[in-house]
């Protein structure tokens, strides 16, 4: 039976332990805030979208077939009939012509490994840049990186799975790069693909591809329960301090957008599995050993690692140790794996060089941190000079341009691009600052210009409101750190270089010198530092 409250019907589950655990849930979401900001809804996008993936994914399980073994087909595709494919090929024919709502299936699939990796980028983005992973969110930016890196191994595993043309030049790519890496390369092959190629690819990439979205799985679940114990961020306001969150409740308001949303987006991957065509196995026909697909394209979210193997100029080798090292693959691989290994460990490094212990619950403004803009901005670059590169035939054909030229330009833009990006960027952050120190004195142009009395014009300029003046007031403030000292009463080296990269790193307010209407821009803090570090010499 039921009884009606203030908060409308409630109905009782006879008094069960069940159900008085439920009634304090939901109480607890009741009391817990949550900020109505739009880059919290990026972890319920990632989330509906790889739902999509696991559903479709398990249900084709029961169709697909992982094996290398041929045989003639005798389906219901006539052009390919009597043709001799491998069982994975001809699996997935089945399900895209045979199985009732299998092609809606393999679509949706494919649709949703598109677009989890760029979603988790965006989340990534707007974590970085608003300082989100700091101290004690740098756990969880880990846990986001190693959810990215999974969704990316997980949609390369699937890619080689229909066996068509299109997937067999991958892996043909793929064995090519392996067998490139020194001394351990030909084992690593070996191991792979379990043979010549192509072996039993296909069997092992299903097994990748079946554990990798486990492991996904996982560390989503991992990473849910850490960001509810820690609480969420918000953006400063009045009235928004680090000790406290102002919002709508969990329970029902957030709650019930978070799950719209995640309908909708479902909604929307299933639509697009419905009417737009994706991965057409039927159109490239079966792998071959001896056949390549012209002007094959990699998934997108893996287009970089492609981009970064052309961008090595050919020949670059040396022999040593009775082993050919050929830096065409060593380099690109490096630069790939310092790159996501800085990504990965940013927050920790961040932290240290600011001796930052203090926990943090507001959000920046990427513009009061320009350092941190910039480097965010320059590894953008690197990464969508590479992402382009791996397009980079595709621009020759379509543009009617050197492919050499194209291959020689985006060279020089992924070396000077991410430094050049980083200094731009830098400079807009402190122009922007100087611009919002100039609306906070003066206030904002209002763009109505008044005549006066004595015949001339002038343009009066409206207050800002509390709220704005506030988020244009309240900026990130990094104590400086305790320099420990020797016995000869000097600074250890380990803390004079932190006190220069905090230097560096944090030299982010800028001060107008001459006046408010001054274009020059210094730092406040970096002399502090800087005097404080001669002193303790």
């Amino acid at each position: 039976m039921g009884h009606s409250g203030a908060g409308g019907p409630v109905y009782a589950l006879g008094g069960s332990r069940l159900g008085k655990r439920l009634t304090a849930v939901t109480a607890r979401l009741r009391r817990r805030a949550c900020p109505n900001h739009w880059s919290l809804l990026f972890g319920v996008v990632s989330v509906a979208l790889f739902t999509v993936l696991l559903v479709t994914g398990i249900a084709l399980m029961f169709f697909y077939d992982p094996s290398t073994a041929v045989v003639r087909y005798h389906g219901s595709y006539p052009l390919l009939r009597g043709l001799e494919m491998s069982q994975a090929y001809a699996s997935m024919l089945r399900i895209s012509f045979d199985v009732t709502g299998g092609l809606l299936l393999r679509q949706a699939h494919h649709w949703a490994a598109l677009m989890l990796p760029g979603s988790l980028a965006l989340q990534l983005l707007s974590t970085f840049f608003t300082g989100a992973f700091r101290r004690p969110r740098q756990w969880a930016w880990v846990l986001l990186v190693v959810i990215f890196v999974l969704a990316l191994v997980s949609g390369w595993s699937g890619y080689a799975l229909p066996d068509d043309t299109l997937s067999g030049t991958g892996l043909r790519i793929v064995q090519g790069v392996m067998l490139g890496i020194p001394i351990i390369g030909t084992w690593l092959t070996w191991k792979l693909f379990g043979g010549e190629f192509p072996g039993s690819i296909i069997t092992h990439m299903y097994v990748i591809h079946l554990v990798a979205p486990a492991i996904l799985a996982v560390v989503i679940v991992m990473r849910l329960r850490l960001t509810h114990r820690l609480g969420p961020t918000q953006v400063g306001a009045s009235g928004r301090t680090e000790g406290n969150i102002v919002g709508v409740p969990m329970w029902p308001n957030a709650a019930a957008r978070m799950t719209g949303l995640f309908f909708i987006t479902t909604g929307v991957v299933m639509l697009m599995g419905a009417t737009w065509t994706i991965s057409p196995v039927w159109a490239y026909g079966p792998s071959s050993s001896n056949n390549a697909f012209a002007g094959s394209q990699p998934d997108w979210y893996t287009a970089f690692l492609d981009g970064a193997l052309r961008l090595v100029p050919p020949g670059w080798e040396v022999g040593w140790l009775e082993t050919t090292w050929t830096f065409a693959v060593l380099v690109p691989l490096l630069a790939i794996g310092l790159f996501f290994a800085l990504m990965t460990t940013y927050p920790f490094l961040e932290g240290w060089i600011a001796a930052d212990r203090r926990e943090h619950h507001l959000l920046d403004r990427p513009r009061d941190t320009p350092t941190r803009t910039g480097l965010g901005v320059a590894g953008v670059t690197f990464y969508a000079t590479l992402w382009l590169a791996g397009s980079a035939d595709v621009i020759a054909t379509q543009f009617r341009v050197s492919f050499e030229g194209v291959i020689w330009l985006l060279r020089a833009v992924v070396l000077l691009g991410p430094p050049m990006a980083y200094l731009l960027t830098r400079q807009i952050c402190f122009a922007l600052q100087i611009q919002d120190r100039e609306r906070l004195l003066h206030g904002a142009e209002s763009g109505r210009i008044v005549q006066l009395p004595n015949g001339g014009y002038v343009e009066p300029h409206a207050w800002l409101s509390a709220r704005r003046r506030y988020a244009l007031t309240t900026t990130a403030q990094h104590p400086l750190p305790e320099v420990r000292l020797d016995k000869e009463q000097r600074a250890a080296p380990i803390e004079r270089l932190r006190i220069r990269l905090q230097r560096r790193l944090f030299d982010d307010r800028a001060r107008t010198i001459g006046g408010s209407s001054g274009t020059v821009h210094a730092s406040d803090r970096g002399g502090e530092v800087a005097a404080r570090s001669e002193a303790r010499r």
